[in-house]
């Protein structure tokens, strides 16, 4: 029996790039809000026909609200119409952001090791920055996102 050939995404999500980078964040990113966002924008840009083709195998997979950082699951076949529909969004909620990939991998081991990677460095970057406000609990918060990344299955 043969599995299904999925592909993952490493996106990072910007939020309103013309507001302070450190502060309260406007929106809060969950798996629910980003998979809502790309599926909106599926149906808008693709049509009924699109979000029931990646529908599928679609899956947000992880997602850190501190660095902001995802991974997604997507069949083979429909990545490129994934990744098209991300590259359009404009908003979550009513919060502008935009959506990077960072990496596209065929295999969730290949894609743990991009996340951890960046993750770590998004996170030194966000210390360097936030200065004096990481708190004990956002550090805490930070290693059990870690963990999350190294528990990852299909």
């Amino acid at each position: 029996m043969v599995g299904f050939k999925n592909r993952y995404m490493v996106v990072e999500v910007f939020l309103d790039p013309n507001r302070d980078l450190v502060g309260d964040d406007p929106i809060i990113v969950t798996q629910f809000n980003v998979a809502k966002a790309i599926k909106d924008s599926i149906l808008v840009n693709f049509g009924e026909c699109g979000l029931a083709a990646t529908l599928g195998s679609f899956q947000v997979k992880y997602v850190n609200p501190i660095t902001k950082l995802c991974i997604i699951r997507t069949a083979r076949e429909d990545y490129q119409k994934v990744w098209a529909a991300m590259t359009m969004i404009r908003s979550i909620g009513n919060c502008p952001v935009l959506i990077n990939l960072l990496d596209l991998s065929g295999s969730i081991k290949a894609c743990k090791r991009t996340a951890l990677k960046c993750d770590e460095e998004k996170f030194e970057q966000y210390k360097l920055v936030a200065g004096d406000r990481v708190t004990p609990e956002i550090n805490q918060q930070m290693q059990n996102n870690l963990e999350k990344i190294k528990i990852l299955e299909h």
